[in-house]
């Protein structure tokens, strides 16, 4: 029945030197971008581009879409760190209350999303001869498996978790490292242990903890909902690319992809635990929810717009 409830607590971390700490969410992230790049590289040996012009594609890639996720989450989520903690915006720091590497989390898929679109326009500008939505087209085969990466990222950081449940829900888990349910300074208070990842498993593991480990709740895994929903979203749009003439149609491809990829975001957010931003002073609907609409309606519009197939 691991399928129906388990409990889930792995250290993010993979390894550490110094204060420097090598976690399994920054892995995720670079085999996102090496993974876009093979993929991308076959894309442009089929159509007889340069490497020259890809290596720059992974430059201008790789720093438009770090940088819009890091400022979309910043400003859709956390927007008090302009003034609190501005030297945690763009670097794997905190410095409040006291200095400590973090890596690079806090990454806002809809701020990547922007920024990538932003960065294409701009290589687009340096290589003439590379239209516009060809470059799109051609980037979201390649984009949804990146951001089933990220997801799997979040999951081990035990982030973006879902909303309570029970044991009866598919692969309902029990997060033992969420920092609202079980905060590290909790942990290590409740346990008498002297470093935070002993913490955790005598919770898990220590029968004298038993009680303390039944009060975490199980929640939906929202993080791994998405990323088989992109994992299927790649499969659509790989086979597309190359089985059918969609790729000839300029913008389809692109306009498939935010449409499929913000409904499974707005689809799964019925399932996350409310995350502040926009959803507090509009309400109704959640803030991921409201911001993927009008992703959804770009989407369509590339899909179905007149000319669309010359």
């Amino acid at each position: 029945m691991y399928f129906l409830g388990f409990n889930w607590n792995p250290d993010g971390t993979l390894f550490q030197l110094g204060f420097v700490q090598i976690k399994y969410y920054n892995l995720l992230w670079i085999a996102a971008f090496v993974v876009g790049w093979f993929l991308m590289k076959r894309i442009f040996q089929n159509e007889n581009k340069s490497m020259e012009k890809l290596d720059s594609l992974f430059i201008y890639g790789i720093v438009s879409i770090m940088l819009g996720a890091r400022l979309g989450h910043v400003i859709f989520y956390q927007s008090d760190l302009f003034t609190k903690d501005p030297l945690s915006i763009l670097l794997p720091i905190s410095t409040v209350p006291e200095f400590r590497f973090t890596g690079f989390a806090g990454l806002a898929s809809h701020g990547a999303t922007i920024a990538a679109i932003i960065g294409m326009w701009l290589y687009t500008r340096k290589w003439k001869d590379i239209k516009m939505l060809w470059l799109l087209d051609r980037m979201a085969v390649v984009s949804a498996i990146g951001a089933c990466f990220v997801r799997l990222g979040n999951f081990f950081n035990s982030e973006i978790n879902g909303k309570e449940t029970d044991t009866s829900s598919f692969m309902a888990t029990r997060f033992i490292r969420d920092s609202q349910d079980m905060p590290e300074s909790e942990a290590m208070r409740v346990t008498g242990e002297k470093t935070v990842n002993a913490a955790y498993k005598a919770i898990e593991n220590d029968p004298q903890f038993a009680s303390i480990l039944e009060s975490i709740p199980y929640r939906y895994p929202a993080q791994l909902y998405e990323a088989i929903g992109y994992a299927l979203i790649f499969v659509l749009l790989y086979l597309l690319y190359w089985k059918t003439d969609k790729k000839d149609k300029p913008g389809y491809l692109f306009g498939l992809f935010m449409v499929c990829l913000w409904t499974v975001r707005f689809i799964v957010e019925r399932f996350k635990r409310e995350q502040g931003g926009i959803e507090e002073t509009l309400g109704l609907l959640s803030t991921g929810q409201w911001l993927s609409i009008p992703m959804i309606l770009i989407g369509l519009y590339f899909m179905f717009r007149p000319n669309s197939a010359k």
